[in-house]
């Protein structure tokens, strides 16, 4: 089976600061790294792998410094890498960035396409069912298990609100993985080796503009922007109300309220 991955490098949001000014992300500094929901779609095809057989390639898009995440993809075992960079592309939204992530899809042989659910620094969750879309390809979205795999399908547990799905897909189609799908495994100190050895393809402007709405790509392309970025403003401990019964609690409540001038 031919499997591909597309992940994402982001920045450790543990460590994220937001410029108090402008409302953006302070990226300086900042040590980069590969989203997890991506990093479980790598760990799930790897296992996919083991089972049935075949190759996993990985494919970012993204500036030349995330050749890094992707040299930690094949440090994983992922055969392959592909890093999808241009001048061109850069700004895009999630719907120009899905167009250019399909347009280098069709570049490639693929039985099965898995994505993260969502980028941490995002949280959007479209890129993936977006680049479904853009393939014309079955997806399942919200995946936490593998159920079966093989050459012409796979069955798969879908999360849902109150219960799960079981669905069964034909191949090739697209899945996103969620936290719950596998616990991504470390890397090999064979396998650092073996990445800093392998060949990271690069797929630019040139080789994909045929495959592209050339006016929805880049920051002018992009059909939505993110205005402002902000960090949730810290908020006092609080007042705590121990050992009152259920009246005295409301009148305490209702005391306090009138205090702040609230009622």
């Amino acid at each position: 089976m031919k499997i591909v991955v597309c992940i994402k490098q982001v920045p450790d949001t543990v460590e994220v600061k937001i410029d108090p000014k402008t409302g953006t992300l302070i990226r300086d500094g900042v040590p980069s790294i590969i989203n997890h929901d991506d990093k479980t779609g790598i760990e799930a095809a790897l296992t996919i792998r083991e089972q049935v057989g075949g190759t996993v390639t990985v494919v970012s898009m993204g500036p030349p410094q995330a050749d890094v995440a992707l040299r930690e993809a094949l440090a994983m075992g992922c055969d392959e890498a592909i890093l999808v960079s241009a001048r061109e592309f850069g700004g895009s939204d999630t719907y120009a960035t899905s167009g250019i992530i399909a347009a280098a899809l069709k570049q490639l042989d693929y039985d099965l396409i898995i994505t993260g659910r969502q980028a941490i620094d995002g949280d959007t969750a479209q890129v993936g069912p977006q680049i479904a879309e853009k393939l014309h390809l079955p997806q399942v979205s919200y995946v936490e298990e593998i159920v079966e795999a093989a050459e012409d399908h796979v069955t798969v547990k879908r999360q849902f609100e109150d219960g799960y799905h079981i669905v069964k897909v034909k191949t090739p189609c697209l899945l996103t993985a969620i936290a719950e799908l596998a616990e991504p495994r470390y890397m090999s100190v064979g396998g650092v080796f073996d990445a800093y050895q392998k060949e990271i393809k690069i797929f630019g402007f040139d080789m994909l503009k045929d495959d592209l709405e050339l006016d929805m790509i880049g920051l002018k392309g992009s059909p939505t922007n993110v205005y402002k970025s902000f960090t949730k403003e810290l908020k006092g401990a609080g007042t705590v109300l121990k050992d009152l019964t259920a009246e005295q609690a409301v009148e305490a409540i209702v005391k306090k309220l009138e205090e702040k001038f609230i009622i």
